[in-house]
């Protein structure tokens, strides 16, 4: 599942709504992030930006991210030993397939998954209130 192009994530207004400020090197972070369609790490968001502004630094990138993580508007993901990735926070609740000769993450959602996990925990005796599902796989060899 790819995200829409459409969904433009406002990170700016919400941060200046928190009273952090914004600079330069930030709102080119924050633009980045606002259009990307894919779970890039911090070192692939220092890339976008550098192409951008020469001046930002890796730090700036850690640093926004750890205070965008924070806030709630971004989720961190470490998949399997990997750097950790980010995605937007917003939108529906999904899960994950990587490719782990690639890299590649998709997004994927099911209806089954989520009865299931859901009938699991009520036999238990529990509700669910945050659960996240990383399937890893290789793409099937056809012939």
């Amino acid at each position: 599942m790819k995200r829409q192009a459409v969904r433009r994530v406002d990170y700016e207004k919400e941060l200046r709504r928190r009273g952090v400020r914004i600079t330069r090197p930030r709102r080119i972070i924050l633009g980045i992030l606002s259009e990307t369609e894919d779970h890039p790490d911090a070192l692939e968001i220092f890339r976008r930006a550098v192409a951008v502004d020469s001046s930002i630094s890796l730090s700036t990138v850690y640093r926004t991210m750890k205070l965008l993580g924070d806030l709630g508007a971004i989720h961190r993901h470490a998949f399997e030993g990997g750097p950790s990735r980010f995605e937007h926070a917003t939108g529906d609740h999904h899960d994950h397939l990587i490719d782990i000769e690639s890299g590649d993450v998709i997004e994927f959602k099911s209806d089954r998954i989520e009865q299931l996990q859901n009938e699991i925990a009520l036999a238990l005796g529990y509700d669910i209130v945050h659960h996240r599902l990383e399937l890893y796989g290789r793409k099937r060899r056809t012939g």
